[in-house]
């Protein structure tokens, strides 16, 4: 196995949190702290886009890879992605966003992923 990844679609969360950069910022963190894992740098919140589009992304670089989200302004809609070839438990992932983000529903593919077993040319 190369890696675990976790995808999170989230509907209809906290509007406050979601709009809110030091709440992204303080899940991201624990978050780090919650799956044993290294951070590389300060989480990077910034918010873009237009109209039904704007609101905040998230990229938290870790030492086996990163943790990245985006949420809506308008919907209160998040979607979440954690890849790492460090082992994790995503119930401990989800015990963090329910703490911070109250999803109403949760939809939720992990993915073992594996790197290619032949040689590149």
């Amino acid at each position: 196995m190369f890696g675990k990844h976790l995808i999170l679609d989230l509907g209809r969360c906290c509007t406050f949190a979601v709009k809110n950069p030091e709440m992204i910022r303080a899940f991201a963190k624990e978050l780090v702290i919650k799956i044993d894992m290294v951070p590389y740098g300060e989480p990077q919140v910034i918010h873009f886009g237009k109209d039904r589009l704007a609101g905040y992304t998230l990229l938290q670089l870790i030492e086996t890879s990163n943790i990245s989200a985006h949420f809506c302004d308008d919907t209160g809609d998040a979607y979440i992605d954690v890849f790492s070839c460090k082992h994790f438990h995503p119930k401990d992932v989800m015990s963090v966003v329910d703490k911070y983000f109250c999803p109403k529903t949760c939809r939720q593919v992990f993915i073992e992923r594996k790197a290619p077993t032949h040689q590149l040319e």
